[in-house]
């Protein structure tokens, strides 16, 4: 992860969530288990968005990938 400028936040959480996510993630501090959960978070929101894409997407069965590699 590289580093971002720390906006610093006062937020009530429930600590036994915070317990049992720090201990299924394995992660030393309360902080990185919260900048982790909010990694995933994001994660599966764009991959939600992008599965409800399947099939709504037309596209030409003609094309050909391979022979857009080629260099002729």
């Amino acid at each position: 992860m590289c580093e971002k400028p720390l906006m610093a936040t006062n937020i009530d959480i429930d600590d036994s969530l915070i317990m049992r996510a720090k201990k299924a993630g394995k992660h030393k501090t309360k902080k990185e288990t919260v900048t982790q959960a909010l990694i995933e978070y994001i994660e599966r929101r764009e991959q939600k968005k992008i599965a409800e894409l399947f099939g709504s997407i037309e596209y030409d069965e003609t094309y050909s990938y391979k022979s857009q590699r080629s260099r002729k």
